[in-house]
């Protein structure tokens, strides 16, 4: 289906709504949520930079986090 196509699709579909003020509310309110704004977008991962605080030296880390590794022990039937 061509862009054209979809979009006189939607049309079609769309254009009893458009005679409804609050079909076209929930139409668009169901829209924006669709589209994240720039404010959520840019830099969202900005507020987690040093987040992370510790006295210990990153082998040390490492090794706690290997120490506490767990194998699967349970048993599946096939």
């Amino acid at each position: 289906m061509t862009a054209i196509q979809l979009r006189a699709e939607l049309f079609r579909e769309m254009s009893p709504l458009l005679d409804s003020e609050a079909a076209m509310e929930k139409m668009l309110t169901f829209v924006r949520t669709l589209v994240p704004t720039k404010k959520a977008e840019a830099g969202w991962a900005d507020r987690f930079v040093g987040a992370w605080k510790d006295d210990r030296s990153a082998d040390e880390i490492v090794k706690e986090i290997r120490s506490a590794r767990t194998a699967n022990t349970i048993d599946v039937e096939l």
